[in-house]
């Protein structure tokens, strides 16, 4: 992997296969002018790059040129110097995906940062990136299959393995594969109940062959992200099913680093408005409970009953003890 820095004979080489790259078609009077060049170097250069394994066609036409293409092999690559940066911070990242790929990323930075000059290897090893919550590995052929059926827009048929239920034939229609934190799903649309659906990969076993081709829908609000995070919140909607308003007993600077995308605002000095939501009006009120300070609740009352629920349950465990469990 070559980083393009050089103005000698070979530095002009790899400046012309980074022009290659960039552009499909390039007459040779202007590459030799971007090289600063004859034509006729330029026809040296480009059987030089042949030599190495490109694949570079001539062009017909008034003016010629030439076309680089892909080959039956990999040549060796050209990255500028922020590519290469950002390829070494993607290759780190990788091995959070949970994708089956971190020896093979670990492999690649290991021969992107060699290569590197020192100053792009200072940046590089001044990173701090760390794996945050990888989850269950996906087998890597599983997901290049499930990417496959996406692009050529074919259902999907696998088995749907679920914890404490039974294993589920599964026909869906393919249309994004999404990773969250650490573990990877699919978001398709189910012809059986008219409906769109989200899977984990780590649970699903392709079956063989894939199933006709289908015309691709929109996800609900166009945006798959969202869409996601919608479901993972109980709601067909980016917005939970259950909001609730409170004044919490804490100053401003106390709740903000926990609002996430929340709205809080100060009420006082020692008070903090929030409107915060859950997936359910006890789970609200449970995560509420976390700030350890007195709460009033402005709204709703499903959320008030919920606290009362809580109070309720929370005195019975109190007073329980183990040996009347049961």
């Amino acid at each position: 992997m070559p980083i393009a820095t050089s103005t000698t004979t070979s530095g002009r080489l790899l400046s012309l296969l980074s022009l290659l790259q960039v552009r499909r078609d390039w007459p040779g009077l202007t590459l030799a002018q971007r090289l600063g060049v004859s034509e006729r170097t330029v026809r040296r250069d480009v059987d030089r790059l042949r030599e190495l394994g490109y694949v570079v066609h001539a062009v017909k036409g008034p003016d010629g040129g030439y076309r680089l293409e892909a080959g039956s092999q990999v040549p060796p690559l050209l990255f500028d110097e922020d590519q290469a940066v950002a390829l070494a911070v993607a290759l780190r990242i990788a091995v959070g995906t949970g994708a089956g790929i971190e020896e093979a990323a670990a492999r690649a930075l290991a021969t992107v940062r060699q290569v590197m000059p020192s100053r792009l290897r200072q940046r590089i090893d001044a990173l701090e990136i760390e794996p945050a919550g990888v989850g269950t590995q996906v087998d890597t052929e599983s997901l290049l299959a499930i990417s496959t059926a996406i692009r050529a827009r074919e259902e999907l048929r696998f088995d749907y393995h679920s914890p404490g239920r039974p294993e589920q034939r599964r026909r869906v229609q393919p249309h994004h594969l999404v990773v969250r934190s650490g573990r990877w799903y699919l978001v398709g649309w189910s012809p059986e109940r008219e409906d769109w659906r989200t899977y984990r990969a780590d649970r699903m076993t392709l079956r063989v062959p894939n199933g006709p081709r289908f015309t691709p829908r929109q996800v609900p609000g166009d945006d798959v992200a969202a869409f996601l995070d919608a479901r993972f919140k109980g709601s067909d909607t980016n917005a939970w099913p259950c909001r609730g308003e409170v004044v919490l007993g804490l100053p401003l600077a106390d709740v903000a680093p926990f609002a996430g995308g929340d709205t809080a605002e100060e009420v006082s000095p020692q008070r903090t408005r929030l409107v915060t939501g859950s997936w359910s009006w006890a789970s609200l009120a449970a995560r509420l409970l976390r700030f350890d300070a007195e709460i009033e609740v402005v709204g709703p009352q499903e959320l008030r009953d919920a606290f009362a629920d809580l109070s309720r349950r929370a005195a019975r465990a109190a007073t329980s003890s183990a040996g009347s469990a049961g």
